[in-house]
């Protein structure tokens, strides 16, 4: 088991070369967010997130979350942890200063939330759900459920949980039964949430839940469902906290991974109702908590590069220290790191984490442009660019992290499949990134039906001519890059031929989504890693001599010879003939 280190120079780099963080920063509302105070914060950040939350990761795996007489108790390894957080200021970067945040942009917060979820997954959980209600309330709330809750959530003292799902209704959010009667100025609610994520702990003083629930009245389906937020202790006139709420957890499930955070199952209204308060309209429940898990869902696909990270610095570390077999050309016995497959799945864990980065990354910076730039236009160019890439780096940063921490475990060997050596729970804890915040199927169907066929590709022909710009506009590079560039663009030429096709007999999109998204994935994700690769050597041209800008060179080298070749299966599998899916359901009965 190794220590984590904050990947600094990867995260600047990233900021100057692909975000122009200098331009970025200028927005409205950005001031007090310039390039040298950002160069300040990170290191203090990377500081308390190697030395303070990361030594909590294995402890937290092994004494998980449990519920004792109704309440539940988590991991001792995190006493303290989250108040520490909360007072050096981590939860509110992001925050609007009205409400006491930071006002720093979310890209910002990105970097943080990074290390956070590096240094220990499943306490990450915390702060993120808090996020999304906060979210929520911006959009949605009233001014006064703005003024009651929103300092303290942005803060960090109160914590937030989406409760949407129930027994019978797993993805399918329509088959919602969760009662909410109108009673003078709020609701007694009542029913069943399950997979609640830190939807009960002693860390904060009050927890915010956002419920969907249905009003008497309501329509079948999912246009009868509203949404209402039901705090765990009522708040008083005055701001105190008032008597506890009809809110408890019956059980934390026992998990595959992410023991630290405590998976809830939670009951509301046992005893009369629990007093809730109506957000956003009647029976538009879903639009709101759609916007909030959107959010939730660019947090996740982070979530798989932080994970990714972590593996591979685990991964590194022992076979940098791991002394087995003999090398041509290295006298005596040898660390493993110097044996080629061993250097071929390092390789294949740092492409995929850095290309997921930077996508992610990428589309988080056009999030703050959709809130805060100047321009309009810009503006709402920005929002289309979000909601494509959102189910990309949701759907394809996650299935790398499951690759990524398996092959982690495998550069351990077989000590890779001993818990104590912490490879596995990584690969453990990644396992969950895939499912939650909407499977990666609902991801794919997303991509492939609301992203492309919606609007005839418009905003995807759209993002595919952007990149060729940066094809064109390489034609007189060096050497090195030239046969990068000719692979991004042989990468654009099969996503057009899987767009066109899909276009032409879009009645089997939905067999053909998920290797439509990874294709889709695979492609933007090396786009944004050559350009890093590009600025890179142009650094290098510059006369500067420097191995991190080599790395950046290789990277993208190995993605394209190692990874881009699989993007001609998933065009084969787009445009297979897969009439015999048909009565697949039979078959496989």
């Amino acid at each position: 088991m190794t220590v984590y280190k904050v990947p600094q120079r990867e995260l600047l780099f990233i900021l100057n070369n692909l975000v122009n963080y200098q331009q970025h920063c200028t927005m409205p509302g950005f001031e007090d967010a310039s390039a040298d105070m950002v160069e300040a914060i990170l290191p203090e950040a990377a500081k308390f997130f190697e030395q303070v939350v990361a030594p909590s990761n294995w402890p937290a795996n092994t004494q998980p979350a449990y519920l004792e007489d109704g309440e539940v108790i988590t991991s001792p390894a995190l006493d303290g942890v989250y108040q520490q957080m909360v007072e050096a200021g981590w939860c509110s970067l992001s925050g609007a200063r009205q409400y006491g945040g930071a006002g720093f942009p979310a890209i910002i917060d990105a970097l943080v939330q990074e290390m956070l979820q590096s240094a220990n997954m499943g306490f990450s959980l915390l702060p993120i759900l808090t996020r999304g209600v906060i979210y929520a309330l911006n959009r949605y709330g009233s001014d006064q459920q703005k003024d009651t809750y929103l300092a303290n959530l942005i803060s960090g003292v109160w914590s937030g949980t989406m409760n949407l799902t129930e027994p019978q209704a797993g993805s399918d959010l329509s088959a919602v039964n969760t009662k909410a009667v109108p009673q003078d100025d709020h609701y007694l609610i009542s029913g069943q949430k399950i997979y609640i994520t830190w939807g009960e702990h002693q860390q904060v003083d009050n927890i915010i839940h956002l419920v969907l629930a249905r009003l008497p009245d309501a329509p079948e389906g999912s246009q009868g469902i509203s949404l209402f937020l039901v705090p765990k202790y009522l708040i008083n006139a005055d701001g105190s906290l008032g008597q506890r709420n009809d809110v408890r957890a019956l059980g934390v499930e026992h998990k595959l991974g992410i023991h630290s955070s405590p998976t809830c199952t939670m009951a509301f209204g046992d005893n009369g109702g629990a007093v809730g308060y109506l957000v956003g309209p009647e029976n538009q429940g879903l639009m709101c908590m759609f916007s909030m898990m959107n959010h939730a869902r660019l947090a996740v696909g982070h979530q798989g590069v932080a994970i990714g990270e972590r593996a591979y610095q685990q991964a590194l570390a022992y076979a940098s220290q791991r002394v087995q077999g003999s090398v041509q050309g290295v006298e005596g016995r040898t660390p493993i790191i110097n044996h080629a497959d061993v250097k071929r799945m390092l390789m294949q864990m740092r492409a995929l984490t850095e290309a997921g980065r930077a996508m992610s990354l990428y589309t988080i910076a056009a999030e703050d442009r959709a809130s805060h730039h100047q321009d309009i236009k810009i503006r709402e160019q920005n929002t289309q660019l979000v909601e494509i890439m959102t189910p990309l780096v949701k759907g394809w940063c996650t299935e790398m992290a499951m690759e990524t921490t398996s092959l982690g475990v495998q550069v351990h060997g077989g000590m890779g499949f001993i818990e104590e050596t912490g490879a596995a729970q990584h690969m453990r804890d990644a396992r969950i990134l895939p499912i939650y915040e909407g499977t990666n199927g609902i991801q794919a169907l997303d991509f492939i039906g609301r992203k492309c066929l919606r609007d005839d590709a418009q905003g995807l022909r759209s993002l595919l001519s952007q990149i060729m710009q940066t094809v064109d506009s390489q034609i007189s590079q060096s050497q090195q890059i030239k046969p990068l560039v000719a692979s991004l663009q042989q990468a654009i030429d099969q996503c057009q031929s899987a767009l066109n096709h899909v276009l032409e007999n879009n009645q089997k999109a939905s067999f053909v989504a998920y290797p439509f998204m990874m294709l889709f994935g695979n492609s933007f994700a090396y786009w944004q890693l050559l350009i890093l690769a590009i600025a890179a050597q142009q650094q290098l041209d510059s006369g500067i001599e420097d191995n991190f800008l080599l790395q950046k060179i290789a990277t993208a080298q190995f993605y394209s010879s190692q990874i881009l070749p699989r993007n001609q299966a998933y065009l084969e599998a787009i445009i297979a003939d897969t009439s015999f899916m048909d009565n697949l359901t039979m078959d496989l009965c």
